[in-house]
């Protein structure tokens, strides 16, 4: 277990490691790994990996089907720990395209960092490291610590959703670093998330010649867009977006096939059946004769919501960031992220805990170099203060 000499060594230790940081941060924005460039993915897990076995941290590498890997760590505690270990997330995929690291990659300007994928997330991947690497250096902790680097949650982790379960459970804890707002603030709820592909068939035939044969996929398609972003209530926080639409084969040709991307949030889990049942409804009604849509199975995450577990913690980490003079809050996302399938297995667990950035999933993305160590220590701190229960 850490001792009060330790632990102020530790904290030492990670004042010193701004420039460590951003060397690493370096080498892993500039290596591109969009959700679906599964090679790209893989070399940002196996740079992390190599950061990690050269620190004597042990590591592993957990397979997935069609995936990127995941990767998992260890900081081994006390023969007789504390009940349940710690789990620092975060995810290596971004939403970017091949190449972009090519075009704009990691630079520096006055107190930001920029580069693709900077702050979401890999400026928390990076402080995770080295959070786990201070206590591997300085004793280690009465809960044993878990490091997960997953490789899917832009595109909603549904390959990664398995392993996150399977390493949370038995946790006592779990912070998600996503990148700190860019008031400073941490993120204490967030909303679920549904996305589903809505596909149409009809019938194709000759605009021309012989139109009245033909079933427009299309035009089915666009009416049950109407009815599915009436789903959209504010005051319950239910929005829905299609954000994405293709079909058709050629200019006069009507329209045997057309699709549509569905994007949904929602507040608590108890509006997860109604929004299914909703669209599934919308799906299989008949807006154009001989024409039939299907859904495909949905990726969902859940909401991350205002436990009582999680506010406890909260108050934890609000405390222990005071005690090192900073003031931090927390606020509410539309945003949803791996953190709500933790919580949702009743895991106190925070989320954006990570580096302060800005501008997530645009050009302009940056992290605050400043803010590299001060967060490490905070998360670094509230595990101290974990310790002493």
């Amino acid at each position: 277990m850490t001792s009060s000499t330790e632990a102020t060594d530790l904290m030492g230790w990670l004042d010193r490691q701004q420039s460590p940081m951003l060397d690493l941060l370096e080498r892993i924005v500039n290596i591109d790994s969009g959700s679906y460039d599964h090679e790209g993915v893989d070399a940002v897990g196996q740079a992390i990996e190599a950061h990690l076995d050269q620190r004597g941290i042990d590591t592993e590498i957990i397979p997935r089907p069609e995936a990127a890997f995941c990767l998992a760590a260890k900081v081994a505690g006390p023969e007789r720990g504390a009940k349940g270990h710690l789990l620092l997330m975060g995810h290596r995929d971004t939403v970017f395209s091949k190449g972009e690291a090519a075009r704009r990659p990691f630079r520096v300007e006055g107190e930001k960092a920029y580069g693709p994928g900077v702050a979401d997330m890999k400026c928390g991947l990076v402080m995770n490291c080295f959070v786990a690497e201070a206590f591997h250096r300085f004793g280690g902790h009465s809960h044993p610590i878990r490091l997960l680097f997953t490789s899917d949650e832009e595109i909603g982790s549904p390959s990664s959703k398995a392993v996150i379960e399977a390493m949370a459970r038995g946790a006592a804890f779990v912070f998600n670093s996503e990148p700190g707002r860019p008031n400073g603030n941490i993120v204490t709820g967030r909303k679920g998330a549904w996305f589903s592909t809505l596909e149409v068939h009809g019938i194709a035939a000759h605009s021309g010649a012989a139109h009245q044969h033909g079933a427009s996929a299309i035009r089915a398609l666009c009416r049950k867009i109407e009815a599915l972003e009436a789903l959209t209530d504010y005051e319950t926080g239910i929005t829905a977006n299609v954000g994405l639409i293709e079909g058709g084969q050629s200019a006069n040709t009507v329209p045997p096939f057309a699709k549509a991307s569905i994007d949904i949030r929602y507040r608590s889990a108890v509006d997860l059946p109604a929004i299914d049942a909703a669209v599934r409804a919308i799906a299989e009604r008949t807006d154009v004769e001989r024409t039939r849509a299907e859904v495909r199975k949905p990726v969902v995450f859940p909401p991350l919501e205002a436990t009582a577990a999680n506010q406890a913690l909260f108050a934890r980490y609000v405390a222990a960031s005071a005690d090192l003079g900073l003031a931090v809050e927390g606020e509410y996302s539309g945003g949803a992220a791996d953190s709500g399938f933790t919580s949702a297995l009743g895991i106190p667990t925070l989320c954006a805990v990570g580096p302060i950035g800005e501008r997530g999933h645009q050009p302009e993305e940056a992290v605050y170099i400043e803010s590299l160590v001060p967060r490490a220590k905070a998360v670094a701190a509230t595990i101290l203060g974990l310790g002493k229960d």
